[in-house]
């Protein structure tokens, strides 16, 4: 635990925000809302990306080591896994190996309870999300008295990372996951949609199409951003350097993201 407070107290030690891709943006921009004057570095695992279609197994050993390589190099104060299917499998597993504190991703089925007037609640996520017993955990503790529908949508994490590369889209992605819910017993009444991959939010107006004018979207960022506050509250902050991309991989989409990671305050990108 010394080292853990030895960092805390280094003003110049970042926030390490991780996800497969670049979802977690999403998350970051919420985080720079609330604290403007932090460093940080965003970790997008694009070598394992889709982590939807990985095994429990496979996701929780490459989270766990990634994370555990990360914080050795890059002595963060606070890492936070901006990914809901590397949370709702690694967090526990990764908690036990590192000595910072770890802010996780959860579906948002809280809030949408409470949101919700007609009772019926749709969920958007990767296919590994979905089966996850801690949504099912999450569903019988707040929202037992409602009707949640979950649907696997891989293709909005492509849609997502190809839109902030500013590729074209084909419009009918958005409008399968918006089919594919409403197919569903009950579907014809969503009135809420839980987004449950941080790569959603970036789509959303696009969903929001798709959907139509009577669905409402929540996701959990901004109470990622709200935990992480509240947990480095009253630490001082020191930015010695721009802020960073790190990527698992160079390929050439690397490139065509650089003006989504400038738009998020990381002037600097390396690969890890």
């Amino acid at each position: 635990m010394a080292r853990t407070s030895a960092v805390a107290a280094d003003p110049a030690a970042p926030l390490l925000l991780f996800d497969s891709g670049v979802g977690g943006l999403s998350v970051l921009a919420k985080v720079r809302k609330l604290l403007p004057q932090a460093p940080v570095i965003y970790a997008a695992d694009n070598a394992g990306l889709p982590y939807g279609d990985k095994t429990e197994a496979q996701i929780a050993a490459r989270v766990s080591g990634l994370l555990g390589r990360m914080t050795e190099r890059f002595r963060p104060r606070l890492v936070c896994i901006a990914c809901n299917t590397a949370s709702t499998i690694a967090l526990a597993s990764v908690r036990e190996v590192l000595e910072v504190p770890i802010v996780g991703t959860v579906p948002a089925i809280k809030p949408a309870a409470a949101m919700t007037r007609t009772g019926v609640i749709g969920l958007l996520g990767t296919a590994a999300t979905i089966r996850q017993g801690y949504v099912d955990r999450l569903e019988a503790e707040f929202a037992a008295d409602k009707l949640l529908l979950r649907h696997g949508a891989p293709e909005l994490v492509a849609a997502a990372e190809a839109k902030l590369r500013g590729e074209a889209v084909d419009p009918e992605v958005y409008t399968r996951a918006a089919a594919a819910l409403r197919a569903m017993p009950g579907g014809e009444r969503i009135d809420t949609v839980v987004l449950a991959c941080t790569h959603f939010p970036l789509v959303q107006d696009e969903l929001a199409l798709a959907f139509g004018p009577d669905v409402r979207f929540i996701d959990g960022s901004d109470g990622i951003a709200r935990r992480i506050a509240a947990l480095t509250q009253g630490q001082d902050w020191r930015r010695d350097a721009p802020d960073l991309a790190l990527f698992t991989r160079a390929d050439d989409s690397i490139a065509g993201l650089s003006g989504a990671l400038a738009a998020h305050g990381l002037a600097r990108v390396a690969v890890f």
